[in-house]
């Protein structure tokens, strides 16, 4: 991946969060803006989000994204300033719900060889 288009993802990122933190604070609350995949020609990205609480919690945030992606995508094309701007589609991280998951089996494999 180029250094343009690394600092354009982070751009996005850091613009995504602010936005859902200035404009949808209580509804973007349990939600956490992980990664940006841009394409090599800033066309499109993808927008990585991971959610604390349950299939409840992850289902409320995908219809959040339904709601609010194309006002959201506007908002952040005012501060973001680029010859394109890229067409942004949204999508579930599961990595660090498995993250957690694997944390808790390695705590628990620690406590077994303590006890034993």
């Amino acid at each position: 991946m180029s250094k343009r288009i690394s600092r354009v993802n982070e751009l996005l990122q850091r613009e995504i969060s602010e936005q859902m933190r200035r404009y949808y604070r209580s509804d973007a609350a349990p939600i956490t803006i992980s990664d940006v995949s841009t394409s090599i020609d800033l066309r499109n990205a993808k927008v990585f989000y991971s959610v604390l609480g349950d299939d409840e919690a992850i289902a409320e945030a995908k219809v959040f994204f339904r709601r609010i992606g194309k006002e959201l995508s506007q908002r952040v094309s005012k501060q973001v300033v680029l010859k394109f701007f890229p067409k942004i589609q949204y999508l579930y991280d599961p990595s660090l719900e498995r993250g957690a998951g694997i944390l808790d089996i390695l705590d628990d494999l620690d406590k077994e060889t303590d006890d034993g």
